[in-house]
């Protein structure tokens, strides 16, 4: 399953802890949710252990920026893809903004 490349569109959304620090995501659900954690539980079974937090590294493309993060599982059986602020200013993002992003599992 290494080497998928997924497509998924939706807002840009922030959490704020409780120390008021911001964190940007995509919620990644639907098909390609299913395929990530699908991936996930076939590493567990080939490694015989699971990634920190269950994550999963993807390589990630919104507009011309590609960059290599970890998806992490959600509460509600969706994954999370953290936007760092580097790729949020080189595509003029902010929060509510819909957004289109293809992950490559690696």
């Amino acid at each position: 399953m290494s080497e998928a490349q997924l497509t998924q569109a939706g807002p840009l959304w922030v959490w704020t802890g409780s120390n008021g620090v911001g964190w940007h995501f995509i919620t990644i659900d639907g098909e390609p949710g299913e395929t990530i954690s699908a991936n996930e539980a076939m590493r567990r079974l080939e490694l015989g252990r699971k990634r920190g937090f269950r994550s999963q590294k993807v390589e990630a493309r919104i507009g011309d920026t590609l960059w290599t993060t970890s998806c992490f599982p959600s509460d509600d059986g969706n994954w999370l893809l953290p936007v760092k602020a580097p790729v949020r200013k080189a595509e003029g993002l902010v929060e509510g903004d819909e957004v289109q992003v293809t992950l490559t599992l690696i």
